[in-house]
């Protein structure tokens, strides 16, 4: 069977399709990474901040009652 010109083109095409599909995947895997790694360094900064209120809370009472 002699494949015609259409039948060419249209595999070309396919085979461009397919590997867009897998550079968008792994795109998406890429950007999926940093925003968990940035959602982490979000949360970790969130956490550094609200464990240090009891502390700055301490230190000003503590100099208001001295005399």
């Amino acid at each position: 069977m002699r494949l015609r010109t259409i039948q060419i083109v249209a595999a070309l095409i396919a085979a461009i399709a397919f590997v867009l599909a897998f550079i968008a995947a792994g795109i998406l895997l890429v950007s999926g990474l940093f925003m968990a790694l940035g959602l982490a360094a979000v949360a970790w900064l969130a956490w550094s901040l609200i464990r240090q209120i009891p502390r700055i809370r301490d230190r000003k009472t503590a100099t208001l009652t001295r005399p």
